[in-house]
Formats: structure tokens, sequence, C-alpha cells
């Protein structure tokens, strides 16, 4: 029966509806309790809570601190209904020097540090009111503010407190609630209590006359704030966006440069920049610094000292920490505040126009409330004047009385005092009575006439009523303000920064495997590995090895047809025996996507890339068109038309070009006989296919190699001339070098440019080694001799050190290592058979 009952009163609504409802009080009250600063005195509801709690226990700046606990404990207790971490951790950064322009809290003990240090815990630390506290809750004992009930309806808080300065603007807010955020940043007490009295005495001043007071933010950590625009674009809407940067100095002491940091933005950590520094110089990506450290002291003195390398070009090593780490960074004014319990985005002439106004209220309620009480002495005064001089019968009279009520209301009766003075006789001791001098109650009622006299002019007139404000902000002022910390400049510094000024410039092997890693080796790690082949994968091998600068360049070239850019800087420096990463690290490529060429260059000239494609394409192009500043994805270079394929790039001025087919085609020719066109286009006809027919390699003829080394897929090669090659025209059908018996199809399964030291790689499951000088030299059209009974997989030229030697007169060529292998006749290889040779 009772489950049925229970049932009965189940209602269904929809989740949407029930949300909708709920979160909108959540959000109402995060907003308005919670997150963000009330305009009128710049406080979050934990922060009025924490500072009223400890004024209410007389906690302030002339006494003894006490425990955070305590307070915290108070707080949380009587006022803020929350954890005791949010409420410590408020109450600690209302203590803290470089968050809080004027701090309002003054704790003893570990309250955390500018590296991001937490403070100690609440029990460890005491606390109490800072001086400059007293004047944002003076005047609360005078009814100048509204008091609401508590959460637990035992006691009463104030709603706001009277705050004679505008707190909002010296110490600023930062927060988030739900849909909205609030980013304030701190002011000189002094420029805004000058504003606020520009303001006072002209209120439909320009923001221009405000401007030029209140020069921007002036932040607790100093600094220099670039960007004049961002500043009037927020005092004017309230939202803007400017540029801290850090303040320093180069140091020159006894020949040794450092760059000092005496100043850091606001709101970062000290301890992080230096290890973003730090950073910075072990991975090499700037050169020049010796080390950065922390020399700052225990009197809140901030200093950084970055030392330098001699000749260091330190206005560029600056720059490049100003664009990398927190020496530098961007704040964004988001100036939201709770007016009228509603969220606001408020420009500065409103926040300056809602404290006048909030201080006109408190001024006229606690003028009201003294006034009140003057009135009331003075009413009590005037009895005692008249008392004196009827004493006698004053005293007879209360003696004859029963009691107390008796003696009050026989006063009124027969000598027509009021009820209130009547109680103030009767409780005033006889002795005192009767040794009370008239002229003192003179003196006082005077001083309190003329004190009502001034209560109600400044309630009468608001004239007088904002020179009582002026006045209170002027001795605030006074006792409080103190010299700007924060720089301001009108325009945002261009960071002009050459980041190949900025790259050492050291040698280092790079290693560009078939598969795609790459890899950049110092020479101490390559010369201590010099018999080693380096690290790739299993079936995997080395395509490309130099020995490059640190501000040289590798071009890859994939099969469909893009190139990829890769500055020698930007590799990740390995150990010789590492993979490496794989080229996706460093640049976006797709799926399918392979390297089938690779090219260093230290100069992007005027000099030639001839790239072939599998079904007869080719194009020549200039080699500085392929210099680009962007280099995050693939760029395409040859225009591919379907099913066509990359599959082979040359880099030389040489005259001729030779192509081979799988069916045994050879075609040579000028290679001026080839346009020169842009990366875009899709080329010329390079020779005409027969059906099924397709391209195995083709290349721009080194002088230096005279042969052509083939290799069959029946396990066969051999060597030709190049020379015996027919030089013909682009475009033609080419001349056999190699014909089939009718018993068996013979067809190129790889096609190299070579000397007669040139070292294969022969890949049947497992990788030899096979030197050219050991294939044979035969006629045009023979198949070749057998080099294997095994089914070979793939051939590749081993690649030799490759040593990129600049040309002083027009161009860069790649130049091979000089040394040869030490052994001359080699059947089966190992790689330290001819690694050995590569010492640097």
């Amino acid at each position: 029966m009772a489950k049925e009952n229970i049932i009965e009163k189940i209602n269904d609504f929809a989740l949407e509806e029930i949300m909708g409802e709920r979160f909108g009080r959540y959000a109402k009250y995060i907003i308005q309790d919670r997150a963000l600063p009330d305009v009128r005195d710049g406080l979050k509801p934990v922060q009025r809570r924490i500072l009223y709690s400890m004024y209410k226990d007389k906690n302030t700046y002339d006494k003894e601190t006490r425990k955070s606990a305590k307070t915290v404990g108070n707080v949380i207790g009587n006022y803020h209904p929350h954890g005791d971490t949010s409420v410590y951790d408020a109450m600690v950064r209302l203590s803290q020097k470089w968050k809080q322009r004027s701090i309002l809290v003054d704790m003893q003990g570990n309250n955390g540090s500018i590296d991001g240090d937490g403070p100690a815990a609440m029990r460890y630390t005491e606390a109490r009111l800072a001086k400059i506290s007293n004047i944002l809750l003076e005047d609360l004992e005078k009814e100048s503010v509204e008091m609401a009930l508590t959460f637990d309806d035992y006691s009463y808080e104030p709603t706001v407190l009277p705050a004679h300065f505008p707190n909002l603007l010296v110490n600023g807010s930062t927060g988030i609630s739900a849909g909205y955020a609030t980013n304030i940043p701190p002011h000189n007490l002094g420029e805004v209590i000058d504003a606020t009295i520009k303001r006072i005495d002209s209120p439909n001043c320009r923001l221009e006359t405000i401007i030029d007071i209140v020069k921007g933010p002036d932040f607790p950590t100093g600094g220099i704030v670039e960007g004049k625009d961002g500043i009037i674009s927020a005092y004017t809407n309230g939202k803007g966006k400017v540029v801290v940067r850090a303040r320093y100095e180069f140091v020159n002491v006894k020949g040794k440069e450092s760059i000092v940091i005496t100043e850091i933005p606001y709101d970062t950590l000290k301890g992080n920049i230096i290890k973003k520094i730090e950073e910075i110089r072990i991975d090499k990506k700037i050169d020049g610094i010796i080390e950065a450290r922390d020399e700052s002291d225990k009197n809140d003195d901030l200093r950084i000292v970055i030392d330098l390398k001699k000749d260091a070009n330190k206005d560029l090593i600056i720059n490049y920490l100003f664009k990398n780490t927190d020496l530098q960074v961007n704040y964004s004014f988001n100036m939201v505040a709770i007016v009228n319990r509603t969220p606001r985005v408020l420009g500065i002439l409103e926040i300056l126009d809602a404290f006048i106004n909030h201080n006109k209220d408190v001024v006229t309620k606690r003028t009201a409330f003294d006034l009140n009480i003057d009135e009331k002495k003075l009413h009590i005064i005037e009895g005692f004047i008249k008392a004196l001089d009827i004493l006698d019968e004053v005293i007879k009279t209360i003696r004859k009385s029963k009691n107390k009520s008796d003696a009050i209301d026989n006063l009124v009766k027969e000598y027509e005092f009021t009820k209130a003075q009547a109680e103030a006789i009767v409780m005033m001791q006889l002795y005192k009575l009767t040794n009370t001098d008239v002229t003192d109650l003179k003196n006082e009622y005077d001083r309190l006439i003329k004190e009502i006299e001034y209560f109600k002019s400044i309630l009468s007139s608001e004239e007088i009523l904002l020179g009582v404000i002026k006045d209170k902000l002027k001795s605030i002022k006074k006792e409080f303000s103190d010299e700007r910390r924060t720089t301001i400049k009108d325009e945002i510094s261009e960071i002009k920064i050459d980041t190949l000024d900025m790259v050492s410039k050291d040698d280092f092997i790079v290693c560009v495997s078939k598969s795609g890693y790459v890899k950049k080796v110092s020479l101490k790690s390559y010369n201590s590995n010099e018999n080693e082949y380096p690290g790739v994968k299993e079936d995997d091998y080395i395509e490309g090895f130099y020995k490059l600068n640190n501000l040289d360049t590798i071009l890859l070239f994939t099969n469909l047809g893009n190139y990829l850019y890769l500055p020698v800087r930007e590799i990740q420096e390995a150990k010789y025996k590492d993979l490496g990463n794989h080229i996706s690290n460093y640049v976006a490529v797709t799926d399918g996507e392979k390297i089938v060429r690779s090219i260093a260059v230290n100069e992007f000239d005027d000099s030639y890339i001839t790239a072939f494609t599998k079904y007869g394409m080719v194009k020549r192009m200039i080699l500085n068109s392929f210099e680009i500043t962007r280099y995050t994805k693939p760029i395409s270079m040859f225009k591919l038309k379907e099913k066509d394929e990359l599959i082979s790039v040359s880099r030389n001025n040489d005259e001729e070009v030779v192509v081979i087919t799988k069916s045994g085609i050879s075609l040579k020719y000028n290679t001026e006989e080839i346009p020169i066109v842009g990366l875009k286009t899709s080329g010329v006809k390079c020779i005409n296919l027969n059906t099924k027919d397709y391209i195995i390699n083709a290349f721009v003829i080194n002088p230096n190699k005279e042969h052509l080394t083939l290799f069959t897929n029946r396990n066969t090669a051999k060597r030709i001339k190049l020379d015996d090659i027919t030089k013909t025209s682009r475009a033609k059908k080419g001349s056999l070098i190699i014909k089939s018996p009718k018993s068996k199809e013979y067809s190129i399964f790889r096609a190299f440019n070579t000397t007669s030291k040139t070292i294969f790689g022969i890949v049947d499951k497992s990788i030899g080694y096979i030197k050219a000088s050991d294939i044979n030299i035969l006629d045009k059209l023979s198949v070749g001799s057998t080099i294997t009974k095994k089914n070979i997989e793939d051939v590749f030229v081993v690649t030799k050190l490759t040593i990129l030697e600049k040309n002083e007169e027009t161009e860069s060529k790649e130049k091979e290592a000089k040394e040869e292998p030490k052994k001359e006749k080699i059947v089966n290889l190992t790689m330290s058979d001819f690694f050995e040779e590569f010492k640097i």
C-alpha cells in the first residue's frame, strides 16, 4: 500500500527540462556567489568573507597574527560552507606580493613562491589583515552597507564591503564561472585614485582624460606592457589584448656576456621560465647559451642570469627567448564584474562610476548613522545641562522615588525631561552627577552642534559629499601609493628572428633510410662507430648518407610526385645505432607515400633538378624554386597522370640523360631537350614506351660513373659502358640493351649508373654484398651472368658518405668521400669491410 502511494507521487519530466532549470539555478549561484567579483569592492564572496571574518575577530594589522587554520575554520563554519582548501587558497592569494598589487592579508610563514611552490599547510602559517584592508572594511559597523543572513540564518554578513578605494582596479581579478570569465589586471593605486578624483570632478570627462592618468596595468611583477591600442580597447569596452614582456639588461663582467632578467610577466612562474630556457639550451634549439640560473634573493629581488658564449648574438637570443618562453606573453583583458547581481563587461569609466556611486551611498549611510548618534548624544547633553541647573531638586526627586522606573517617570512629569534624558540622569551615579562641570557639558554641546551641522551639510549637498570622498581618497593615496612598476609602450615590438643565425653551425652525419627513417648523428658518435652500419630496421637500408652542416637542407622526393623539405637543424639528433624518427614525425606524409630519392642542399641556386616518372614523363626544374619557409606537409613538384608515379630524381647540370625500361630498352639524349618548367606542371614525354612497358630507372649521367649496371629478373647482372649506348633524341623508341632468348624471357629488374668501385646490396631474404668490379662488362644484347642461385628480391647501391662541398663560383655539388674500401676483391662483404673507410 505504501509503495503504491509513493508511485502515485512520482511525476515524469523531460531530462532537458529538469537539467535546464537546475543548471540555471546552479549557474546563477556560481556567477553571483563564487567566481566573479563585485564591481563595488572588487572582491569575490570568499575573499569578502575571509576579510570580514578576520575583521570581526579583530585579527587586524595592529594585532598579533593568528593561525591561518583558525581563520579558515571560522570562515567555513560561519560564512562560506565550502572546502577548507579553496578558502585557504583564496586567503593565500590575498597575501602573495607577486599576485596582488596591494596585499590584503599579511601572512607569516611559507605562502608559496613565484616559482610555483605551494604554501605550507594552514596549521603552520599565521596571518592578519594587512593595513590597507582596514580601508575596505572601515565604517562597516556604521550600517554603511547592506547585511544579509548567513547560510545557516544564524548571523549576518555584508553583501559588499564599504571599500573606500577602487579595489577592483587596484588588485584586479581572475575567475571562471558558467558562461563567464573575468581577467582584470592590477593597476597602480595612486593612478587609480587620481582617475577617480578626476571622474568625480568631471563626471562627463572623456576616456582619453582617464588614460592620461591611468597609463595601463601596473603588475606587481613589473615588466613592460606593449600595445596602447589594446589598453584603449579594454578601457573602452572591457576587452583588449596587450603583450607583457620581461625586463632585462645585457651585462658584461670581465668579458663574459650575460642576459640578466629582473622582472617577468605577470602570472608566470620563474621556475618554469628557467626550466624552458635550459630545455632550449639542451635541445640545441638555439646556439650561444651556456646556462640559465636563478640568482634571486630572499628579499624578493628577482634575478635570472643567462650566461652566453663568446661572440654569441645576444639580441637574437633574447628575441628567440621572448618568442619561445614566458619571458613574453599575451595578456587578454576581459573586465567582467557583478553589477546589480548581474555579470557585465565593463570599461574603466563604468568601473569608476560604479565605485563612486557605491562610495556615495556608503558615505551617505555612514553620515546618517553618525548624525543619528550625535543627535541622541546632544539630546542627552541638553538634559544634563538642564539637570545641573536644578540639581538639588533632581536629586530630591530621585531619592523620594520608589525605584528607577518611578524616578524616570517623576523626572519626566515634574521637570519635563524626555524619557531618554530622564533615564540617562537616573543611570548616572550620584557622585558623577554632582561633580559634573557644566562647562565641559557646554563644550561638548557646542562640538556636537558643529558636527551635526557638518553631517547635515554632507547629506544636503552632493558637492560636500563628494569632497569628503575625495579627501578620503587623497589620504589613502598619501599613505599607501607607490611608484609604478610596469612600463607602458605604445607599440608592440616586432620580434625578428633569423632562425639560421640562431642555429649551431656544427657538422653532422645525416642518414636517410629507404623506409623513410631520418636521423642526424654527431661526428663524435659517428667516429666511435666507424666500422658499423648505421642503425636501420630489418630489411631496410640507407638511401642517403651525408656529412652536412646544421644549416643545410635535405630534399626528400616521393613516389606521389611530392617533395619533403627537411632542414638538418629540424632533425632530431640520435645515436649512430638508433633508428631515428620516421619522416612522418616532421612532415605529414600520406599513406602509401614512399621515399624515392634524397638530395642534400646547402644553397638553393640555379642548378637543375631532373625528375622522371614510371610511365615516361620527364621535367627539369630550377633548384631555387624548391626553397620554402613552411614545410609541415608535402609539396607537389610533379603533376602525375593516373597510376603514374615518380621513380627517379637527379641533381646536376651534366649534358646527357639515359632512360632504361623493364623490357630492356634504353634511350640516351641531351638534357637540353628537356624543357625547364615550374613545379606544378606534368612535364614532357621522355621515351616512347611500348604497351605494358615502363621505366625501371632514368637519370642524368654522372661523367665520373662510366658504367650502366643492370640486374634482371633471372638473377643475372651485367655492366655495359654508357658510351656504347647511341645518343638519339627525346621521346624516341630507344634501342635494346638486353635481348631475351626464345626459351626464356629476361626483363630488367634494377639499373644503376656506377663506377667499378660501387658496392651493391643484394636482398634475397638476407642481405649480401657484391662489388661492381665483380660483375662482368658484356655486350649490349647479353642477358648477363648469374650472380646468385637465390631469387633476388631487391638490389640497392650501398651509399657511401657524401660530403656536400660548396662551389664558390656558381653552385653546390655532392662530392663523394675519396677514400675507397681497403679490400680490393669482395664477393660477400660485411659492412665493416667498406665502412671502415669513412672516418672523418
